[in-house]
């Protein structure tokens, strides 16, 4: 019984599931289950929303990335700039034609403006005596021959008594040896009285000479001198101090009423026209500065830079400051070389040959490389170089730029401002 009762069992079995996996059972399973789908979003109309809402998100953001893929072909396409002639004036950009060049080799050195010793006089009087005027102040500008002070003196009143005794003496001397000759030539006297009278006039004559030349020491024109017979004896005791030379005061040391002696330093006059650069040169820097050189003088405390000549290198050191004297005469018209200044000097000792030089003023830095910016038919466009050799104002080229192009050689940082400006979203030039 138990046997026969399995037997039924698995042949049930076996029946149930041939019915289930019967084509048509499956295909009115799948119809069953697609009703219940269908039956589930019926009943979940939200979510079918949320789907549409993604769907026109994910529209934006497609739309989105080509626009990002638009900004990314302009900062990975060609940069440009363009300005009219007008905008370059304004701006102050300045352009340039590469080609050859060279390197100027410099010695930076330290110096000072000073006054230049061959063109300044220290005006003393000559005589002592009392300070009866002064005509000018320090910083006076003046001509040559002008006068300065008045000083009354007896020591000069001695002086001009003298030479005026003198001349009357060689006029009384020159009359007798006239007379003299005369009568020897009569031989109406003797030829001794004649020598006597010749020799007279000659001690005359020294006499006169000697207190002329005391005059002249004392600064007395010939001129001055032949009208002293026609001055007042009041004006034999005041001196007139008058410039030596064109110029500035840029010294004085005396006032009215003041009793000043012959040797007493009352005025320095200094013709600040031209003036000295005197530069220190390091032992290490001797061999390289010579005579002719030329050197370019950076003052700054805005005043501009000026270029002179090595006119003279000294031929010792100092023992204190261990550096030797070069000097450079420089012109200053307008005065702004002011004594006492301290400046730099740029000594030009050498020079290098080179294939493109470009100044440092064209180079800006751009997207982390070194660029100079060069014109186009379209606007300017940063170019990358790679520089070589190099001093304080100019760089060697050795690639990215070719002989005969354009390009901006100041003002480039303006071209640089913009293409940072338009890498912000605030415009494109291309």
């Amino acid at each position: 019984m138990k046997i026969k009762f399995l037997f039924w069992s698995a042949a049930v079995t076996l029946v149930l599931g041939i019915a289930f996996w019967h084509p048509a059972a499956l295909t009115s399973r799948a119809g069953n289950l697609q009703n219940f789908d269908s039956h589930s979003e019926d009943a979940r109309p939200v979510e079918g929303n949320e789907a549409g809402h993604d769907d026109h998100e994910a529209e934006n953001n497609a739309a989105h990335a080509g626009h990002a893929g638009h900004e990314a072909a302009d900062e990975h396409g060609v940069e440009l700039v363009s300005l009219s002639a007008a905008e370059l004036q304004e701006f102050g950009i300045r352009l340039a034609t590469a080609g050859a060049g060279s390197l100027e080799q410099y010695v930076e050195l330290p110096g000072e403006i000073v006054l230049n010793a061959d063109r300044m006089a220290h005006v003393v009087p000559r005589v002592a005596g009392i300070v009866r005027e002064v005509r000018v102040s320090a910083g006076d500008a003046l001509q040559a021959g002008e006068l300065l002070a008045v000083i009354e003196s007896r020591e000069l009143a001695d002086y001009k008594a003298a030479f005026l005794a003198a001349a009357e003496r060689e006029k009384l001397a020159l009359a007798g040896f006239q007379r003299e000759e005369r009568l020897w030539q009569k031989k109406v006297t003797s030829e001794q009285e004649f020598l006597d009278a010749r020799q007279a006039l000659s001690e005359a004559r020294i006499a006169r000479n000697s207190a002329e030349q005391q005059l002249h020491a004392l600064g007395f024109s010939d001129h001055a001198i032949r009208q002293l017979p026609e001055h007042p004896d009041a004006a034999y005791t005041f001196f007139e101090i008058r410039a030596p030379l064109a110029g500035t005061i840029i010294e004085k040391h005396l006032t009215l009423g003041e009793y000043v002696s012959a040797d007493a330093d009352i005025f320095t006059i200094a013709d600040l026209s031209s003036v000295w650069l005197d530069i220190n040169v390091y032992q290490k820097d001797l061999a390289q500065i010579r005579q002719g050189q030329s050197a370019e003088i950076e003052i700054g405390h805005g005043i501009p830079s000026v270029v002179g000549t090595i006119a003279w290198v000294g031929p010792l050191v100092g023992e204190e400051t261990r550096t030797a004297k070069a000097r450079v005469v420089l012109a200053n018209p307008e005065g702004t070389l002011r004594p006492g200044l301290f400046v730099t000097a740029k000594v030009t000792v050498g020079s290098i040959a080179a294939g493109l030089v470009a100044p440092k003023s064209a180079l800006q830095t751009f997207e982390d490389r070194t660029v100079l910016f060069v014109q186009t038919g379209e606007g300017f466009v940063p170019q990358p170089v790679e520089i070589g050799r190099r001093n304080t104002t100019s760089v060697e080229i050795l690639a990215g730029l070719a002989a005969g192009q354009t390009y901006v050689s100041e003002g480039a940082f303006t071209l640089k401002a913009q293409l940072s400006k338009s890498a912000f979203g605030d415009g494109h030039n291309h």
